[in-house]
């Protein structure tokens, strides 16, 4: 599903990546270890196409991201790839429902269908008397629900997360890992996630640790 070949970043006179290469089959659910400022969140950017490397290639169910227009790897981006960040990226002004039902509205989807989806994760993901709460009014353990259900709506093949448990508590992170054991069994995508947390970690088919810039 994901084929990561001679990957190469620098900022400024920084390398961070120096070569990376990584294959994750269709499926897989793979963390990504190291220190901080070895290159994980940087990697994993590059991955979801919100950044571009400076030398090598990075391929999605056989495509080569980089070769698209700025335009085409938008609307790429939008169908195939679902982030879940730390500090979830919720938009304040926006309910529960209206935040999950973002990436519909932005790829023009009925808007009534977005809806009865969105409506439908957020109830599997135990949120349904919250749908109309907006974030301030949620938890952090339900802001990160939300922020799943999000990244889920389109059904993408690719769920990238950085960090995911990072700002949870015990219970909310136990709950997250199984949302992301269950998102995989229901919807069989392909999971990458950075993560400093070990419980995270072992319940992932592989560990890779990223260290001097490249996959050791």
């Amino acid at each position: 599903m994901i084929q990561v070949v001679d990957l190469h970043k620098r900022f400024g006179s920084l390398e961070v990546l120096k070569g990376v290469h990584l294959e994750v089959k269709n499926g897989e659910i793979v963390a990504i270890l190291g220190r901080s400022g070895a290159g994980k969140t940087t990697l994993l950017q590059i991955i979801g196409t919100l950044d571009q490397p400076d030398k090598g290639q990075v391929l999605i169910d056989g495509q080569d991201v980089f070769q698209l227009s700025e335009k085409d790897l938008a609307a790429f981006r939008n169908r195939h790839i679902g982030f879940i960040f730390q500090q979830h990226q919720l938009l304040p002004e926006f309910t529960a429902l209206e935040n999950v039902m973002m990436p519909g509205l932005i790829a023009r989807i009925n808007e009534k269908e977005v809806e009865r989806k969105a409506i439908e994760l957020l109830t599997q993901l135990g949120l349904k008397e919250r749908l109309y709460h907006k974030p301030s009014q949620l938890s952090g353990g339900e802001q990160q629900r939300v922020a799943a259900a999000r990244a889920m709506l389109l059904q993408p093949s690719v769920i990238l997360a950085d960090e995911p448990s990072g700002s949870l508590d015990e219970q909310n992170k136990k709950e997250l890992h199984t949302l992301l054991l269950e998102m995989r069994e229901k919807y069989g995508q392909t999971i990458i996630l950075v993560t400093h947390d070990q419980e995270l970690a072992r319940i992932c088919d592989r560990q890779l640790v990223i260290q001097d810039g490249k996959i050791e």
